[in-house]
């Protein structure tokens, strides 16, 4: 990768190439490759970084029938205090899928293309995508591309030839993929819906495949129920799963929730990806969704790509989120992350880092202050100014502590 800068990222001074730079491992772009009807992933920045792994990986991509990519939730027009530059954090994306050297056959987009579902904002996403060395392209839409027109735009745009709504189906190299739509006619509670229609589309569309078909279903709301009291989740998406209960391997990837999570039930595999454009709480930990603001040397870590390689073994599938963030997950796990007592607050908090990771509390304060987990799973002895802490997070989870001499001041640490 070049060291030549690439212009600036946001008004905190982080330009592209420094963004690049501190791609670790997160979950919104994804390298898929086929080898013989088994889906596998492999993180790009681990093909960055070099080594064994990368080595190893890059076997598997050799091997393979195909490889293709997902990306998601790109929000092109939105400026807020979160990301104020998303199209440089969607290049930075292509950048990182090109810097690897993989060609996908395809491209998937699992919606939120745009913000407010504006040509200027589709002609931008469009542009920068055009990037990506791959010559086939595919989308569903997010919330935000139908705001205006109920999906009339977008469709005109990127719904050519499909059915119904805009949901639609292909075949590659073996692989049967379908495109589901289940942001339009939203109920209350903002539960992804199918409707019948689709849904009876659905059942046709598989009813004649084998049973050893490999399946890649992709959608913008999570077909299987995340939290559903955020609407991270489908009302009817059982109903879909159910009419590919027969097949051996099937992928579902969504976007949405901007996130990375992965869940296995038999023989469906649940991925979602992270947002190129700006993180969201994770579920239960903020009194609702929306832009989460993290500091600017942060953002790179809950930003990502994704890659996933499909090869012919006995395995099942296994997608690596790779981030924008710096260096290897290995080197970021090595060096404590800060926080400043300072003026009786915990800053920043929450504190958002992955397993492994060490975190340094330094009272900054003119007053003694600890640091103490909620169900006593650690304390520090009492802190007195310019004295610190650490303590290394091994589990994931979201992780809440006080000062137990100010119990007033509290903290959260979120390990994904």
């Amino acid at each position: 990768m070049s060291d030549e800068t690439m212009g600036v990222l946001s008004p905190d001074g982080i330009d592209r190439r420094g963004f690049l730079e501190c791609m670790a491992w997160a979950g919104t772009g994804v390298i898929f490759s086929l080898v013989g009807g088994v889906l596998r992933s492999t993180s790009l920045t681990e093909l960055l970084v070099g080594g064994r792994s990368a080595e190893a990986s890059m076997a598997t991509i050799a091997a393979a029938s195909f490889n293709f990519a997902q990306i998601s939730d790109s929000h092109i027009g939105f400026s807020k205090a979160a990301n104020t530059n998303v199209t440089g954090t969607l290049q930075s994306a292509v950048d990182l899928i090109n810097a690897a050297k993989i060609s996908p056959d395809l491209l998937i987009h699992t919606g939120d293309l745009s913000h407010l579902s504006k040509d200027d904002e589709f002609d931008a996403m469009d542009q920068i995508l055009k990037g990506v060395k791959t010559s086939q392209r595919f989308f569903v839409p997010g919330e935000h591309d139908v705001l205006q027109d109920g999906g009339k735009n977008y469709r005109d745009r990127y719904g050519k030839g499909s059915a119904g709504d805009g949901w639609y189906s292909f075949d590659h190299k073996g692989v049967h993929f379908i495109g589901l739509i289940n942001v339009l006619n939203l109920k209350a509670g903002g539960l992804g819906n199918l409707g019948d229609a689709q849904l009876e589309w659905l059942a046709k569309d598989v009813k004649g495949l084998s049973a050893s078909t490999p399946i890649v279903v992709f959608a913008h709301v999570p077909l299987w129920s995340v939290y559903p009291e955020w609407g991270w989740g489908t009302d009817d998406g059982g109903r879909a799963l159910s009419l590919l209960s027969r097949f051996g391997s099937v992928t579902v990837l969504n976007g949405h929730i901007h996130q990375a999570m992965q869940k296995v039930e038999g023989n469906i595999t649940f991925h979602t990806a992270r947002s190129t454009a700006f993180p969201q709480p994770m579920p239960g930990t903020a009194k609702g969704p929306g832009p989460m603001v993290v500091p600017a040397d942060q953002l790179a870590s809950v930003l990502g790509i994704t890659t996933v390689n499909y090869v012919e073994n006995h395995g099942s599938l296994a997608i690596i989120d790779s981030t924008l963030s710096s260096g290897s997950t290995e080197k970021q796990n090595s060096e404590a992350r800060q926080v400043q007592i300072d003026n009786f607050t915990f800053s920043p908090n929450p504190m958002m880092i992955r397993a492994g990771t060490t975190v340094k509390w330094t009272n900054r304060d003119d007053m003694p202050h600890t640091v103490a987990e909620v169900g006593g799973k650690f304390k520090s002895p009492a802190l007195d100014t310019d004295q610190a802490w650490s303590f290394e997070f091994r589990e994931r989870g979201v992780v809440d502590y006080f000062c137990t001499m100010h119990p007033q001041m509290k903290g959260k640490v979120v390990v994904s």
